[in-house]
């Protein structure tokens, strides 16, 4: 298939329209955000709870990268029979006698929702309403047709590369792609929609049955160090070099059994 060329006016009144309001967009939730959580009373126990919770699974999905004993001293943190933090009595209450005890809480939660679905329902459906059914890039490497529904939203056409852009994928690109734009123009960023979305969850979630999942996970979790073949050709490798032989060489003995 021959390569296509973008035409000019839709750089200029279709991709680059999208792209500045995305990142105006951005902007002005970041300012409202701000303003919202100006005084937002913390629960810092269900706070501390929630990210216990955050990191024992990002260790049992990293265990991996983790050599044994690192692995078992924070496993013992977290596991332990007596000092475990998972083991420890729950000091937050139940998210449904929460509500029920103080009404205003599903509000409260609501009004902070308001920041994340108002003004992506609003660009979303400008985007969809005004430039659907436009090509407005391409990507510089190949792709497989799987990447057809990511890249071609809005556009039914099965003899088109893969590796082309629709005008409503690029908005969903900019979605999750301005965040380090965002970083370095913002600083403090509270735009990361998928972090703020999982420390809600995590916020609203009941402890004691979410620590003891997590804590079940922990147990059963078989752990395995994947960097075990680079450690044992460094120390091969080292002591090539320490007996003597040249860098040549001992780079040759420590690949010889890999």
């Amino acid at each position: 298939m021959s390569t296509l060329r973008l035409d000019s006016d839709i750089r200029n009144w279709v991709l680059i329209p999208i792209t500045v309001a995305m990142f105006f967009v951005g902007i002005v939730r970041h300012n409202i955000g701000k303003l919202m959580h100006r005084d937002r009373k913390v629960d810092l126990k269900a706070l501390r709870e929630a990210q216990a919770v955050i990191r024992a699974e990002r260790l049992r999905n990293n265990s991996g990268y983790l050599q044994s004993a690192g692995f078992r001293m924070r496993k013992h943190f977290f596991c332990a029979p007596e000092t475990g933090v998972f083991n420890q009595a729950a000091k937050k209450a139940n998210p449904q006698a929460q509500m029920l005890s103080d009404p205003t809480m599903m509000t409260s939660m609501l009004t902070k929702n308001l920041n994340f679905i108002v003004p992506n329902m609003l660009t979303a459906g400008w985007v969809n309403f005004f430039f659907t059914g436009f090509v407005v890039g391409k990507v510089p490497f190949p792709l497989t047709q799987r990447f057809r529904g990511m890249l071609q939203r809005g556009i039914e056409l099965q003899s088109l590369d893969v590796t082309y852009i629709s005008s409503l994928s690029w908005y969903f690109l900019n979605f999750f792609g301005l965040r380090g734009v965002f970083n370095l123009c913002l600083g403090e960023n509270t735009l990361d929609d998928t972090q703020a979305m999982q420390q809600q969850m995590a916020m609203g979630m009941n402890t004691e049955k979410a620590f003891a999942s997590v804590k079940e996970n922990l147990d059963m979790l078989d752990h395995e160090f994947v960097l075990y073949v680079a450690e044992r050709r460094a120390e091969r490798l080292l002591r090539r070099l320490v007996s003597g032989a040249a860098v040549g060489e001992a780079r040759a003995f420590a690949n010889a059994e890999f």
